[in-house]
């Protein structure tokens, strides 16, 4: 296994790490799967349906503690410790986003304009999350601030049915931008700075010089994506197989200690 600081360094090189098969995430899998099911059936959470039924958003659906257990069932020491690693302290767990894709993913999502929904299709949604889209102005602003991305697969599914994509090394391009957007502002003012204009161009850039990946993994593994690495959802491919749910990811982004001032930094 590589070193605390050989993996360090290749986080902040690739900006994703991929972490082999643990027993205690796997058992976090497998009850987050029971939960995850219970809350993409319930009532209250029809609305995180999507993209005619293809898609279950399920933002915070997860009914997980601050550690991030579920049901009494943790993430499990091994996956806590390397995480510790690349970012020391951790901070409190959100209830964690439970995504469910379908055969037949991306259908257009309502109120969705044709060009945003070729988008979606051609360029898997790609975006850098906590980026917030005003759709009647077209204003993009940095108003959520998460320390990483932990996906963890929660059951079966092949590597076609709508993986993970990111474009490997984009935090490089992707946070100077953001951060030079900012620059010609006072840091109060920078949660209502307008950054559309850069982000597209950086977006651009990221993809006509970062390498495009889909990232498959199963339950009992786990991936990290920096905060600023550009990342989507590929569509439903040929051959693609799952359970009759569909795929299901959790994924936790717990918030940033310290605000945008230290989320902007690299």
């Amino acid at each position: 296994m590589a070193s605390e600081g050989a993996l360090v360094a290749q986080f902040h090189k690739k900006g994703w790490l991929r972490f082999s098969f643990d027993a205690d995430v796997a058992a976090w899998a497998a009850a987050a799967r029971v939960a995850g099911l219970r809350a993409a059936q319930d009532a209250k959470h029809a609305y995180w349906w999507q993209c005619q039924n293809t898609w279950f958003v399920g933002v915070d659906a997860l009914d997980n503690a601050a550690d991030g257990s579920i049901d009494g069932i943790g993430l499990g020491e091994g996956l806590l410790a390397k995480l510790r690693g690349l970012f020391n302290e951790l901070p409190p767990f959100h209830p964690a986003q439970v995504s469910i894709i379908k055969e037949g993913y991306p259908k257009p999502r309502e109120g969705e304009t044709e060009a945003a929904f070729g988008y979606r299709l051609r360029r898997d949604a790609a975006h850098v999350d906590g980026l917030r889209l005003n759709r009647e102005t077209s204003a993009r602003v940095c108003d959520e601030y998460h320390q990483f991305i932990l996906g963890l697969p929660l059951n079966p599914a092949n590597a076609a049915a709508s993986p993970m994509v990111l474009w490997e090394g984009s935090h490089h391009i992707m946070q100077p931008a953001l951060a030079q957007a900012l620059a010609d502002h006072p840091q109060d003012a920078w949660p209502n700075v307008d950054i559309a204009q850069p982000y597209k161009a950086a977006r651009r850039e990221v993809f006509d010089r970062c390498t495009r990946l889909e990232l498959a993994a199963k339950p009992g593994e786990a991936y990290v994506i920096h905060r600023h690495l550009l990342h989507g959802v590929a569509p439903w491919g040929q051959g693609a197989s799952a359970d009759p749910e569909g795929r299901m990811i959790a994924y936790f982004r717990p918030e940033m200690a310290g605000g945008i001032q230290s989320w902007i930094t690299f």
